[in-house]
């Protein structure tokens, strides 16, 4: 069975449909969205949509933003794709949904650790990362990844549908981040594993300039136990944080 085989048993019905007519299938992805879009939160997420980033995204501009972040002694992206790996606990014949991929630099390493007989699906909002994504997946031949533009905050697969949920560098990006985890957990198996990576406030980001530093940025800043609470409050176990900087990754299962 071929991958859009595969993603189309799990995609709720309307989405289905959608699939089923040629027109949705566009550079390479399959186009949930057409003309609309979900809503911005600023000028970060604006020049995810443009057409020169998603060409420099992989090897400079997430190099660059990431070791900002994290500091220089920080993990760097191998080093990223690395815990990402430990915490998804991702072995042959998963199923995986990365959510807000890019250009699916982190979906194709988990099509390599799925197998042949595992599927990744990688989901984003913007064309361009996804027409970016797809002409590396045509370069590196990987058959076992679909690459889908949707909304992260309202997926288009139905309920149990993955092993595995990842989304790196974006959480903080969404108008609603937990409406984005509710969805996430909700296309979560029982005993399914998440990665997130996303910022935390720190000492040197006094909360009197949080609010500043998010209407500057349209990031949000989230406290040091708000995810890792919110993921607890959704049913996830053994959830384990790490923090690097001003980004900290959480992993979790649900019981």
């Amino acid at each position: 069975m071929s991958a859009r085989e595969r993603l189309n048993a799990i995609l709720a019905p309307d989405a289905a449909a959608r699939a089923a007519e040629p027109e949705a299938w566009r550079d390479g992805y399959l186009d949930l969205l057409g003309d609309e879009a979900p809503e911005s939160t600023g000028v970060t997420q604006d020049l995810m949509l443009s057409r020169v980033v998603p060409t420099i995204y992989e090897r400079w501009w997430r190099p660059a933003l990431a070791r900002a972040a994290k500091g220089l002694t920080g993990p760097g992206m191998s080093e990223e794709v690395r815990i990402a790996r430990l915490f998804l606990g991702l072995t042959s014949g998963d199923r995986v949904l990365d959510v807000a991929c890019g250009p699916g630099n982190f979906s194709r390493e988990f099509a390599k650790a799925a197998g042949a007989e595992g599927l990744v699906v990688g989901i984003d909002a913007s064309p361009t990362m996804l027409a970016r994504g797809a002409e590396e997946n045509e370069r590196a031949e990987t058959r076992n990844l679909v690459l889908v533009r949707g909304d992260a905050t309202a997926l288009p697969f139905g309920d149990a549908s993955f092993d595995c949920t990842c989304c790196f560098a974006a959480l903080h990006l969404f108008a609603d981040p937990f409406a984005g985890l509710d969805e996430m957990r909700r296309a979560l198996a029982p005993g399914g594993r998440i990665a997130l990576m996303t910022s935390i406030r720190r000492p040197v980001t006094a909360r009197p300039m949080k609010p500043v530093v998010e209407r500057l940025s349209g990031m949000r800043v989230f406290e040091p136990d708000e995810i890792t609470g919110a993921l607890a409050e959704r049913g996830f176990v053994d959830v384990r944080q790490r923090v690097s900087g001003l980004v900290q990754f959480v992993g979790g299962r649900l019981s």
